[in-house]
Order: C-alpha cells, then structure tokens, then sequence
C-alpha cells in the first residue's frame, strides 16, 4: 500500500469521527438544533483528505520515478515545479486532478474511474458536485437556521463512501502501471 493511501485512510477518520459527535449530539434530547456544522465539517475534512491524497500520491511516485535521477539538475527542476504547483493546488476536482496525473505521472487516472455503472463521466461528474459542496461549506455560513442543510446524515454516508473507492481505485490504476 501506498503511503499516501494510508495517510488518507487515517485521514478520513477524522471525517467518520465528527459524524460519530454529529449523531451523538443529535440523540441529546431537548437540543435547541441539528448540530449542521459538524456535517460541514465531515464534508471538508473528507474532501481535504482527497486533495491531501492527490498532492502526496504524485510526490510519491514521482520521488520513485526520479530515483535514479536523484542529486541531478532535472530531478532538482521536476522536483521544484511540483513543489510549486502544488502550493496551487487547492480545488481537486477531475479536470484539475487529472492534469496533474498526466503531467507528472503521464497517466490519464481519470480512465480508471468506472465503478458507477462503467462510466468515468459520472464518477468526474460526482466528484466535482463533492468539490462545489466543500467550496459552499467552506465561504458560505448558514445563517438561515431553517434552510435546507448543504448535506444531510445520508449524504455523508455516501461522500465517505465514494472517496475512499475514488482513492482505493486510483491507487489501484497506479500500481497496473
């Protein structure tokens, strides 16, 4: 297994940790409201577990690639691009995750990603509905308190769910490599 894989499985339980308070808060009885934010929270620790996983599974494999090239300075130049490119590196969605895939690694991960129904798009599609979420949990509070929440409990349950096969099946597209 890879490390970045295991940073994100550890990472992720972060996420399942929150919605652990979330439903124990939620059982106390004569609670003024729904503890939303901890739903929120869930949301982007697991979307920034994704993007943690994306930025160290191309450290890593480019590392090993430039293994032989080690000390020289076109491992020092590709080393410090993606260095850079990285600090950048703030929305993963499919465009932005696959680019960097193609530009480091020269693998379109994307292909790989065909577990709902055989259908790259739709996982792409998904994963950039999760990443407009976070974007919405994180520069949008809720101010009204009787507004839709941005995702319910059964959400979340799908969210984690979808990462972890989104990150089980990229690793698995690398290592056919």
């Amino acid at each position: 297994m890879s490390k970045a894989k295991d940073n994100f499985e550890n990472a992720i339980q972060d996420s399942e940790r929150i919605l652990q308070a979330y439903d124990q808060l939620n059982q106390i009885e004569g609670r003024e409201r729904e503890p939303e934010e901890l739903k929120r929270a869930a949301l982007i620790m697991t979307l920034t577990a994704w993007e943690t996983y994306v930025e160290d599974i191309i450290e890593e494999r480019l590392t090993a690639d430039l293994r032989t090239l080690e000390g020289s300075k076109v491992a020092s130049f590709i080393t410090s691009t993606l260095e850079r490119e990285l600090r950048y590196f703030h929305t993963p969605n499919s465009k932005n995750t696959k680019g960097m895939f193609e530009r480091y690694l020269h693998l379109d991960v994307t292909e790989a990603w065909t577990w709902i129904d055989g259908d790259a798009e739709q996982v792409k599609s998904k994963l950039n509905q999760w990443i407009k979420k976070r974007g919405e949990a994180v520069h949008r509070s809720v101010s009204d308190k009787q507004a839709a929440h941005l995702v319910n409990r059964q959400d979340m349950n799908k969210c984690l769910t979808f990462f972890k096969k989104l990150v089980e099946t990229t690793n698995s597209a690398l290592d056919g490599v």
